[in-house]
């Protein structure tokens, strides 16, 4: 009788066994392409308006990194906390460095990396509703133009070394 029911259970899973043996079906282009990761955000965080000349404007900073074959733009980011946000970057106009929005956004390059930081490309941040001390968070949704959004809560730092250039209007 043991045997029987041994040789019947055996009937019964074997074909399921088997069938995992097989090989996987490859994936499509699409399903391929969903399972690529978009940009990575890493190290990301916001200067605090206290003790800053101006506290209606500030900036967000990260280090965005492209493991994909396509180069890819951070196309626009938004924030509560903020009437306007903009991208920007740092460039030379008549012998000054001064800062202006980005035309066409910031490019994260192919299997690179695109580092926002002071003096650099940056996210800023205007007409603040609120000031910005050392420990809060920001909420910040970064798009991009592969059609990925990253919401992210990011912290507030103190920056102490305020480049007189930084905010000028």
């Amino acid at each position: 009788m043991k045997t029987k029911l041994l040789t019947a259970a055996a009937l019964v899973v074997l074909p399921f066994l088997l069938s995992a043996c097989g090989s996987a079906p490859k994936a499509t282009a699409d399903e391929a392409a969903a399972t690529t990761p978009g940009v990575l955000v890493e190290d990301a965080w916001v200067r605090a308006t206290t003790g800053a000349k101006d506290t209606t404007m500030t900036a967000a900073f990260m280090s965005l990194t492209n493991p994909g074959d396509t180069d890819v733009k951070l196309t626009s980011a938004t924030s509560p906390v903020a009437g306007v946000v903009q991208l920007h970057e740092m460039a030379m106009q008549d012998g000054k460095m001064l800062m202006r929005e980005k035309p066409g956004g910031i490019t994260v390059p192919a299997a690179s990396h695109a580092h926002l930081s002071p003096g650099g490309d940056h996210t800023m941040l205007m007409a603040l509703e609120q000031t910005l001390r050392p420990g809060d968070e920001v909420p910040l949704t970064l798009k991009f133009s592969d059609g990925s959004t990253h919401d992210l809560k990011v912290p507030v730092k103190a920056f102490t070394e305020e480049q007189e250039h930084y905010h000028t209007k």
